[in-house]
């Protein structure tokens, strides 16, 4: 399906230099935020008490985030678990407080609105369980760029995976950098967005990739600019098609999710739109300046032995 009809390519390269630049200033902004202010860490990381609770009909959560809000605990996370009657709250540690304090005022305030309300559960996620999981994740996200980096490389040429990496790269801290810079809460599922961000982003560069590479093989010039922005011309409609559609599917997930789903579509949403900017206007100025050319995807000629007499 092609959407746009395009007789000339469109010169993206010649908006490289402008386009890294606004990309370096964007990076260097976001590192140093997550150095000055860093993240918002939920109660996944920093650990906190853990409530479930039983209601004898389904348990209004906006209600239950209200009445939790009005009394001072306006931090804390509310969702279903396993059923509509059955909802996990999940509290931050409190300075001076006890798990057992804590888990007590909250359910004398829930009891207030509905004395049916049922304490099940009660447990404490220490800081360290917290600590674990965060450098897990870290650890995760440095074997999947590893990887990735390897697979370009393998696939492609040395070059492109050096433009690919940089390119997801600036996609995941400019996410990181706007959670920084909003205070936005970082938790497991924004973390697991984090990660479909590589993926996704990855997968959008390397369809242009490879056109690049087919371009390469197909053309005679040496006019790599031109090479590039002919390949990106022709996968515009794909990567608008793609991104468009997957973004409306996420911000339906944003705006109808609910509480539990926001922050893992918030931090989608924004991956998606660095990701296709990236893949457009980033990756492949990276591979031009580090000097890629089409004899690295011309294979020499076979040279014939003559015959012996």
């Amino acid at each position: 399906m092609e959407l746009f009809h395009l007789t000339r390519d469109i010169p993206f390269m010649r908006w490289a230099r402008t386009t890294i630049f606004f990309s370096l200033v964007a990076i260097i902004g976001s590192i140093a935020l997550l150095a000055t202010k860093g993240l918002n860490l939920g109660v996944d990381f920093t650990g906190g008490t853990v409530m479930e609770v039983g209601y004898p009909n389904t348990a209004d959560l906006e209600a239950i985030r209200l009445q939790l809000t009005r009394a001072g605990h306006g931090d804390a996370q509310v969702q279903n678990f396993g059923t509509s009657k059955d909802v996990l709250i999940r509290l931050p540690v409190k300075a001076g407080v006890t798990s057992a304090q804590l888990s007590e005022k909250v359910i004398n305030i829930l009891r207030a609105a509905d004395p049916n309300t049922e304490l099940r559960r009660v447990e404490f996620v220490g800081p360290q369980v917290g600590s674990e999981l965060f450098e897990d994740g870290a650890l995760a996200l440095l074997v999947v760029s590893i990887g990735v980096v390897i697979y370009l490389a393998i696939r492609f040429e040395w070059r492109f995976a050096a433009g690919a990496i940089f390119a997801t790269s600036h996609d995941i801290f400019i996410v990181l950098g706007i959670f920084s810079l909003f205070q936005w809460e970082f938790s497991l599922t924004v973390l697991a967005a984090i990660l479909a961000i590589l993926g996704y982003s990855v997968n959008d560069t390397v369809v242009v990739f490879d056109r690049i590479r087919e371009n390469f093989r197909k053309t005679r010039s040496n006019d790599i600019a031109a090479i590039m922005d002919n390949a990106k011309t022709a996968t515009l409609s794909r990567t608008v098609i793609t991104s468009g559609t997957t973004l409306l599917m996420v911000l339906a997930m944003l705006f109808l999710g609910g509480e539990v789903l926001y922050g893992f579509a918030l931090a989608l949403s924004l991956g998606i739109i660095v990701g296709t900017y990236s893949s457009v206007l980033v990756a492949s100025p990276i591979v031009l300046w580090l000097g890629v050319s089409r004899e690295d995807f011309i294979k020499p000629p076979k040279t014939e032995t003559g015959a012996m007499v």
